[in-house]
């Protein structure tokens, strides 16, 4: 069957820039983004199909690198910080001319429209101009897939332009080395240069809908997964990276919404992508059937190496680095729904891995505390996680995703709080991490998976509603006494150390830690979240 030719939009183009002479690939399926890969030699096919890449210097995120243009539009709405960097309009006309001239000198570039936001009502256009093939690819599985008919007269309100080969030169460009993201939201444009890592292209979108979303058309936007089950109850899950976001998400009972951005409107909860970008260190078929099964034909797997003089990936070899990732498109997940749109939530999570084995397995906040966690965003890394990480580290990410959020934290907490009272939402505190003593102290073990998927569930069929309660005497959390599948003597975590003492030590330890976070943020929230935090 001939596949018909969809017309380039040459026009377009040439008013950003970009010449028509170049051979441009326009809006092309997987198989052929794949082949193109592999003529160019940046590519290999796995035993199970999918193509495998290494994106090079980088394979992660450069948040030190990310910049946003300081602007009349931004100048007072951004919250300038460590990671929202202004840049001056001088230095992004530099770097624009840099990677269109760049760009403009290639043999070929790869073009995609997609979408972004599973709510039509909120729907962003993008355009992605990139050097590579496989950058395409990555946006096909990532994003909203347009349908021919919807090509005809599409028009990017957003265009990223990804040049991973171009190095710019810091000191003409205002950066702090040759590579750098830069967002300017007067001019609608994601500038990529001297990276390869794809994530660049994902966090970028997401940070531009934390802008847009929250500040013009009062949406919450959230750094979380969703799943809704057969009675239509949504729940949403909060955390950082290593608290089992992903994991605990995926539950065959329930339809996958979405694994990692939402948007919460005044009827609905709405992925913001058409894809999952899933790790892969460690990955096994027992462990995580669904993505183990979703790297096939059309998935794109990130930096992993293959067992010796064979093309089947070893998940266990992180020696290229330990984020190793895989991006398909949503449908390849069996339980997922489409459209990716759920109901006002009944329930969320906030998943925190505690390596002090402080925090108890489960707890329900009220809504100060939860305003207060939610601003906080806390877990605890562990060794293994980060190269030169022998302890635990506390982090603390606002809104579980500080990296990304262009707006002051609390905006999105006083939105979040407004949403919580209004649909009388129940908030969970999950503690995936350490109980009975604190991780490398021997004592200390972590929470069994299984107790804490059992928490949840009991959580979602609201049999905790009817749980006797006791209020924890460091952080005011009320503590379920029993939860069916869970023994009760690890419910609370200060019973369950040999020594009351240490315990009382590794708590006040952590209350410092959360009090001294709070701080930065204490003038931008009310009395009663400030009072919600933990007391030594």
């Amino acid at each position: 069957m001939s596949v018909p030719t969809i017309a380039i939009p040459t026009q377009k183009l040439l008013k950003i820039g970009l010449k028509a002479t170049n051979n441009i690939h326009y809006q092309l399926p997987p198989n052929e983004l794949v082949s193109d890969t592999l003529r160019l030699g940046e590519g290999t096919l796995s035993d199970s199909g999918a193509l495998v890449i290494n994106t090079g210097e980088f394979t992660g995120r450069c948040p030190k690198d990310k910049f946003i243009v300081r602007d009349e539009v931004t100048a007072d709405t951004i919250h300038w910080n460590e990671f929202n960097q202004p840049i001056s309009e001088n230095s992004f006309d530099i770097i624009f001319k840099k990677i269109t001239g760049y760009l403009n000198d290639l043999q070929e570039i790869w073009v995609r429209d997609a979408y972004a936001c599973a709510d039509k009502r909120y729907r962003v256009s993008i355009r992605l101009i990139a050097e590579k093939p496989w950058t395409s690819l990555f946006a096909y599985n990532m994003f909203l897939r347009p349908v021919e008919a919807e090509l005809e007269n599409f028009s990017a309100e957003w265009q990223i332009l990804c040049a991973p080969g171009l190095k710019l030169d810091p000191n003409e460009c205002g950066i702090r080395q040759p590579n750098a993201a830069v967002i300017s939201f007067k001019h609608r444009v994601i500038l990529i240069a001297g990276t390869g890592y794809t994530g660049e292209t994902k966090k970028g979108i997401f940070s531009i809908l934390n802008y847009i979303l929250p500040h013009e058309r009062g949406v919450l936007s959230m750094h979380c997964s969703a799943n809704i089950g057969q009675q239509g109850d949504t729940a949403v899950f909060f955390g950082l990276s290593g608290t089992g976001k992903t994991t605990l998400s995926a539950d065959p009972s329930r339809k996958l919404i979405g694994d990692d951005e939402h948007g919460w409107t005044e009827d609905n909860i709405f992925n913001f992508e058409g894809g999952c970008y899933a790790k892969c260190i460690g990955l096994s078929e027992e462990k995580e059937p669904e993505i183990y099964h979703a790297i096939r034909p059309g998935a794109l797997v990130e930096n992993t190496r293959f067992f010796p003089g064979t093309n089947k990936i070893n998940f266990d070899d992180g020696s290229i680095t330990e984020n190793t990732r895989v991006s398909y498109p949503l449908h390849y997940i069996s339980n997922a729904i489409e459209p990716s749109v759920g109901t006002i939530p009944r329930n969320i999570f906030f998943r925190t891995c505690d390596a002090y084995g402080v925090l108890p397995p489960v707890s329900k906040l009220s809504a100060a505390q939860a305003m207060y966690q939610f601003i906080s965003g806390y877990t605890a890394k562990v060794a293994g996680t980060e190269t030169g990480i022998t302890e635990p580290k506390p982090t603390f990410s606002a809104c579980f995703g500080a990296p990304f959020l262009p707006l002051h934290p609390a905006k999105y907490a006083e939105m979040l709080g407004k949403k919580m009272e209004k649909h009388k939402v129940n908030v969970w505190l999950i503690n995936t991490g350490w109980t009975a003593g604190a991780h490398g102290t021997g004592s200390g073990s972590r929470i069994k998976l299984s107790y804490t998927r059992a928490m949840i569930t009991a959580a979602l069929e609201g049999k905790l509603d009817k749980a006797e309660y006791a209020f924890d005497t460091v952080f005011g959390f009320a503590v379920p006494q029993e939860c069916t599948g869970v023994p009760s003597e690890i419910l609370n975590p200060r019973n369950t150390w040999t020594s009351g003492e240490a315990y009382d030590e590794r708590a006040n330890f952590l209350v410092n830690l959360f009090k001294k976070n709070f701080e930065k943020y204490s003038a931008g929230v009310s009395k009663e979240i400030v009072a919600a935090g933990p007391k030594i």
